[in-house]
Formats: structure tokens, C-alpha cells, sequence
């Protein structure tokens, strides 16, 4: 494996400079989350995307154990997470120079590994949203986005996901913060017609009402009184309880979640309940966290859907 930041080791100007990272429990074994990734996705990786690579290097020193992208050779190494690997990925993510800065991140994280809480994954992440980039932390996230991205480019799509593309049997969790209420009602509108689509939709409190609202202007007052099935606020429990439909795999596969990275938020725990329900069923569950990316993932979305039904 090619494994270095030399510039004579890239052949060509990858397209796009994904980080990579995982907990040490994903990295271990020919089942483990990266095998099932690198493995799944080499096609999309290899053939298409064709990006470069920036891994942290415990994840990196996994990768080529089990002989995974053993060929590939857009592949940087970054330093151990205790090194201050992680860190580098944050300053990459904000690095404006395009021959530096990252596209996406892939963390696929152990929610009770307590590395997931360290400051410098805390920061990887909000920087992400801030700057308008993925940030995808478990196994079916990066999976999907890899698909969706590399059919962009011209890729057939992979009919061993075509299950999960199949909308009217999936649902999806809509969520806001308060200054993101008005964007989220925005993106709805404008992708009603991919919403309207999946077999269930839910949302927490005020967002639930307003998405309600927008589906009876759409659709008539009977018709789109309940499109969205509200749940609680965020701070009386309704990221918990959508939680529980995540973990019990119960028609909630994905979450728009359009946080507010700037305010200080006094229900912080509950979000990241959401968010470790999601990396518990690793291999299930997805949270897209920014609109920005949230726009551009119901784009292809309604692409990849439309090829289940012709």
C-alpha cells in the first residue's frame, strides 16, 4: 500500500481529499465497520471518486493488516490520534488551500468509546458543519454518501444497497434548531415531492408543526395534517424518543439533523443521544448535520430512489 504525503507518490489530482478515521472496535477483523466500507465501497473508491485519502494512522496501520486498498495510491498518513492526528484532520477541514483542505470527513465512531468525546472529535465535527462539509460517523453514512457521490460521477449503482434506496419502506427524522426552523422548512419544500416519498417521516416539537403546515399547503389541509408525526421538543425528550425508533431499527434509518454549531445549546446531551442511537446501529443508521450537505444528499437521493422504481 502507498502510504505517503509525497507528491511523487499521486499520480493524478484526486478529485476529492476525504479524512479517515475509526474507533479502535471498527477496525479489528474482516467484519469489522472499515472492512465492510473499504470493501463495500472500493468500486465507488477505486473506479470512480478516486479521492485522496488522509488517514489517521492507527486506522491506516488497520487497513494494511487486512490488505484493504492494498493498490490504491492516494493514500496520506496522518499520526496517531494520541499524536495529534485528529487534530491535523480538524485544521485540514478549515484549510482554505484546495491542495490541502478536506472535502469530507469519514469517523466511523464507537459511541461509548470515550475517544468519541475528546475535544478534538468534538471540534472535527462542528468544524464540518460549520464549513459546510460531511461529516459522516457511521458505517451506513459513509456508505450511502460514497454511492451517491460516485454515481454523480457516472457510477452504476450498487444493487446491494438498492434495499435501503427504496423509500416508501424507509423513514427519515427531520430536525431544527431554532434559527435552522426557517432552512429546514426551505429544503422541504423544495425536495417535497423525495419527502413525500418515504413511508414515514418525524420531527421533534415546533419543527413537526411547521413541516406539518408547509405539508397542508402542499398537499390539503386533511391530507398533510399529519405527514409528519411530532414527537416531543428536544428538551423534553423528543430526541430520545426518536432515538429509541433508530436503535430498535424501527423505519428511521436517516436524520436531517440542521444544528446551529454557534449558540450554546442547554439540552447539549440530548443531541449527542441522537447522534450515539445513530453510531450504535452502526450499520444501519445515518445523521446528516448541516444544510449545506443536506442539500446536496437529497439531490442524489432522488436520483439513486428514482432508479428502485424504473
Amino acid at each position: 500500500m502507498t502510504a505517503n504525503s509525497s507528491p511523487a507518490a499521486v499520480l493524478k489530482s484526486p478529485a476529492f481529499r476525504i479524512g479517515l478515521a475509526t474507533s479502535r472496535s471498527h477496525q479489528h477483523g474482516p467484519d469489522s465497520a472499515l472492512a465492510q466500507l473499504l470493501n463495500g465501497s472500493r468500486n465507488s473508491i477505486e473506479q470512480h471518486l478516486k479521492p485522496q485519502l488522509i488517514v489517521v494512522g492507527r486506522t491506516l496501520d488497520a487497513m494494511q493488516q487486512l490488505g484493504l486498498l492494498d493498490q490504491y495510491p492516494h493514500i496520506e498518513r496522518f499520526p496517531y490520534g494520541r499524536q495529534g492526528g485528529l487534530m491535523k484532520l480538524v485544521s485540514r477541514v478549515v484549510d482554505a488551500d484546495p491542495a490541502r483542505t478536506l472535502d469530507a470527513v469519514i469517523y466511523i465512531m464507537d459511541p461509548v468509546d470515550p475517544s468519541s468525546t475528546f475535544p478534538e472529535a468534538v471540534a472535527l465535527k462542528r468544524q464540518c458543519v460549520i464549513h459546510g462539509k460531511p461529516f459522516l460517523s457511521t458505517l451506513a453514512g459513509a456508505r450511502e454518501w460514497l454511492e451517491l457521490e460516485a454515481m454523480a460521477t457516472g457510477a452504476a449503482p450498487n444493487p446491494a444497497l438498492d434495499p435501503t434506496f427504496d423509500l416508501g419502506n424507509e423513514g427519515i427524522a427531520l430536525i431544527a434548531h431554532d434559527a435552522m426552523k426557517e432552512r429546514m422548512l426551505d429544503i422541504a419544500e423544495r425536495h417535497f415531492a423525495l419527502l413525500d416519498q418515504f413511508a414515514f417521516r418525524c420531527a421533534t416539537g415546533t419543527t413537526g408543526s411547521l413541516l406539518n403546515k408547509l405539508a397542508q399547503k402542499i398537499k390539503g389541509e386533511e391530507a398533510g395534517r399529519n405527514w409528519v408525526r411530532p414527537f416531543l421538543s428536544g428538551p423534553l425528550g423528543g430526541d430520545a424518543q426518536i432515538a429509541e425508533l433508530i436503535l430498535d431499527r424501527q423505519q428511521c434509518r436517516r436524520v436531517l439533523f440542521l444544528e446551529d454549531p454557534h449558540v450554546a445549546r442547554q439540552h447539549e446531551a440530548d443531541i449527542q443521544l441522537l447522534e450515539r442511537a445513530a453510531r450504535t446501529v452502526t450499520d444501519y443508521a445515518l445523521c446528516i448535520s448541516d444544510a449545506q450537505c443536506g442539500e446536496r444528499w437529497l439531490t442524489l437521493l432522488q436520483q439513486r430512489a428514482a432508479l428502485i422504481k424504473s
